[in-house]
């Protein structure tokens, strides 16, 4: 059984920092592409950072130069480090692994909240 789950996000006040962790059982990551996603109340989920098994990475323009995403293939895990953190980041935080090539698979975690709040 496959299974995803984040860990990390809590309340933190603007211009904080939080890491939030993803760690797989069941599929091995280095062969997936891997996202974080997050949802705010009442808006679409979106992309937030994007790390390729090749290890490009991408980021949603809001977010550039304060996250990070990284991956720890020894842990199974991906992290995304979140510094300078604003109000308009709360959002609930899902990580996904996903790959279009045998073994096809789209996998993603149960969320963690992060409100960014004074």
């Amino acid at each position: 059984q496959v299974q995803l789950v984040e860990s990390g996000g809590g309340l933190v006040q603007p211009g904080g920092s939080l890491r939030l962790s993803c760690q797989a059982s069941g599929i091995i990551l280095s062969i997936y592409h891997l996202g974080w996603h997050r949802q705010a109340p009442g808006k679409q989920r979106e992309l937030v950072a994007l790390i390729t098994r090749g290890g490009t990475i991408n980021y949603v323009d809001s977010v550039r130069g304060r996250f990070t995403i990284s991956r720890d293939n020894a842990r199974n895990t991906v992290y995304l480090q979140m510094n300078s953190l604003k109000p308009e980041d709360t959002a609930v935080y899902y990580c996904n692994a996903a790959r279009v090539a045998v073994p096809v698979g789209d996998y993603w975690g149960q969320g963690t909240q992060v409100t960014v709040s004074s």
